[in-house]
C-alpha cells in the first residue's frame, strides 16, 4: 500500500551521507538524485525512502509521532543499521533489543531529527 516515504531535510548533502550508508547495508542505492531530492530503494521493489528540501522553501521540521521503519534481515543487521546510523550523525532513540515476544528493533534519528527504526519480526 505505501509507495514511498519522504522526509524533510535542511542539509541534503549531510542527510545523503546518512541515508547512503543505511541504504548500502540494506542492499539498495539511490534510484533518484536531484538538486533538492534524493530517493533510495530498488525500482519495482519494496517502498523507498526520499529526502527532500521542502517545496515551499520553509525549514524542514520533524513530525511528532512520525517514524519510518526499515525491515532488517537479521538481529545482527538491526545492530549494524543502528551502528551505521550513529556513525553517520544519527542519535540513539533506543538500543537494539527485543520489544515484546516477536519484535526486535533499534531506534534512531537522522541528522535532521527524523525518527527511524530497524526492525525484525521474529
Amino acid at each position: 500500500m505505501i509507495g514511498y516515504v519522504t522526509l524533510g531535510t535542511n542539509d541534503l548533502q549531510r542527510g545523503a551521507r546518512f541515508y547512503d550508508a543505511l541504504a548500502k547495508e540494506l542492499g539498495v542505492g539511490r534510484m533518484m538524485d536531484f538538486d533538492t531530492f534524493i530517493a533510495w530503494g530498488a525500482p519495482g521493489g519494496a517502498p523507498g525512502i526520499g529526502l527532500t528540501k521542502p517545496f515551499n522553501g520553509e525549514a524542514a521540521t520533524v513530525g511528532n509521532g512520525v517514524m519510518v521503519a526499515l525491515e532488517a534481515k537479521s538481529k545482527e543487521q538491526v545492530h549494524k543499521l543502528h551502528e551505521i546510523a550513529l556513525a553517520n550523525g544519527g542519535t540513539c532513540e533506543g538500543p537494539p533489543g527485543p520489544r515484546g515476544d516477536t519484535f526486535y528493533a533499534a531506534y534512531f534519528r537522522d541528522p535532521d531529527g527524523n525518527k527511524l527504526n530497524a526492525f525484525l519480526m521474529t
